[in-house]
């Protein structure tokens, strides 16, 4: 446990702040302990053999506030004894409880229709504060109370450290196999433009396609590359190699498709990095993306480094352990199909705890800010136009103010010209909310 509440410490304090500084910051009960630092953390219990990993170890609402912060474990008391701060807001446990998908592991019941854990039944939803990296917060409250002590220590800048523009493609296109096609028509008989555009995909090539939109996708996305700088802004494409026995991995992908080779020349030619759209199949069964791996490998000819889960569906924590073992670094399917915002409780890349074995990992996660059906769903958000937009710039001047990354997921098929949906404009505009906050002053 000492090396998880080591990282948990400097993840606190931020990336920028010394060793030497976080190091003046102590995680114990024992008073005999304290004149080793300038700051205490008091440990509320909840590592305690007795109660971890039970019912009873989870947070109970409403919760007591820490300076107007919502604090998970312990309680809201700071004091200082000679010149030692003494924090009673347990934010270490708070930090391991939300980073490590502990939740999820002790509420294995809660699974919604595909077995994910749900947005609207998680702690940060139910607590109010799924649009409010509280980590981060913590952090700014913990170096307040640090200067305090008499240490010097700065705040990050307040700018968009890392902006990701992500696309799965979950279907290439709409009218580009005889099903497709097939149906176009017959749904023409009362809307004939449909009739007409699925005759011209289907015989006139994929850049006819209502669906291929990747190249306006790519256009928005490396202007604000170019703007933002390639260490700022990372566009990746997540691909399928596999198609499962299941509804929610239709249609089959078949990579040696002239479209498919045509969509992946495009990305290496543009730049865009590739990762792994392991199959809804490998979510349920992980064992098999091994050769789902091995095959876009194959077929790409580089290694893949990056995962998204098909459907969002990494359902078990324990499920990143397939990851790790297959080589993958970063992981972007952490968010909610059902709500946008921060699902690990912070607007930075953690390195991901296995809550089960108490281990910290190499794997990185990376939260999903926000997805496009995760807004204008019936199931999920069902924002209109204004409210998704209103919303979505809340969150990036969060990310903003914090110096976080944000992660966005927009589907090719969201992007269709002519369609009765705002998500095409709503990207546009985003990426342009982007170009402003990333150099607007304070």
């Amino acid at each position: 446990m000492n090396e998880i509440i080591q990282y948990i410490i400097r993840f606190l304090a931020g990336d920028h702040v010394p060793e030497a500084t976080w190091k003046t910051i102590g995680y114990t009960s024992d008073e005999k302990e304290y004149s080793n630092y300038n700051l205490i953390i008091k440990p509320s219990g909840f590592f305690d053999e007795a109660c971890y990993g039970s019912e009873e170890s989870l947070p109970t609402l409403p919760l007591k506030q820490w300076e107007e912060v919502p604090i998970l474990f312990g309680d809201n008391i700071t004091e200082t004894i000679g010149n030692i701060v003494v924090i009673h807001a347990d934010i270490i446990a708070g930090t391991y409880f939300l980073i490590s998908r502990y939740e999820e592991m002790v509420r294995r019941k809660t699974r919604d229709a595909h077995n994910r854990f749900p947005g609207k039944e998680s702690l940060p939803y139910k607590a109010g504060f799924i649009d409010r990296p509280i980590i981060e917060e913590w952090g700014v409250l913990l170096r307040s109370k640090l200067r305090e002590t008499g240490v010097e220590i700065s705040e990050p800048p307040k700018e968009i450290k890392k902006v990701y523009l992500t696309h799965d493609v979950d279907q290439i296109a709409h009218y580009r196999n005889i099903r497709g096609m097939l149906g176009g028509i017959l749904r023409g008989i009362k809307r004939p433009k449909e009739a007409k555009q699925a005759i011209k995909s289907y015989f006139g090539g994929l850049i006819f396609d209502p669906w291929y939109t990747f190249p306006y996708l790519f256009k928005l996305d490396l202007e604000l590359q170019k703007k933002l700088g390639g260490d700022s802004c990372e566009i990746i494409t997540f691909l399928r190699s596999h198609s499962g026995k299941r509804k929610e991995d239709k249609p089959l992908v078949n990579l040696l498709h002239p479209d498919y080779q045509t969509l992946i020349k495009y990305l290496k030619r543009k730049k865009v990095s590739i990762g792994l759209h392991i199959s809804y199949e490998a979510g349920c069964n992980p064992e098999l993306i091994t050769e789902e791996k091995k095959r876009l490998e194959k077929f790409i000819r580089m290694k893949i480094h990056y995962n998204r889960n098909h459907f969002l569906n990494n359902r078990e924590p324990e499920d990143f352990e397939y990851l790790i073992n297959n080589e993958i670094a970063d992981d972007f399917s952490m968010g909610y199909a059902d709500m946008a915002g921060f699902r690990l409780g912070t607007c930075k890349a953690v390195q991901w705890i296995n809550p089960a074995k108490k281990e910290l990992t190499n794997l990185r996660l990376h939260h999903l800010t926000i997805m496009d059906i995760t807004l204008s769903d019936k199931r999920y958000m069902f924002m209109n136009a204004h409210d998704a937009f209103q919303y979505c710039e809340s969150l990036i001047n969060t990310v903003r103010k914090f110096n976080g990354e944000i992660s966005l997921l927009w589907h090719n098929n969201s992007a269709e010209k002519h369609v009765n949906s705002y998500h095409r404009i709503l990207y546009k505009n985003l990426l342009k909310s982007f170009k402003h906050n990333n150099s607007a002053d304070e």
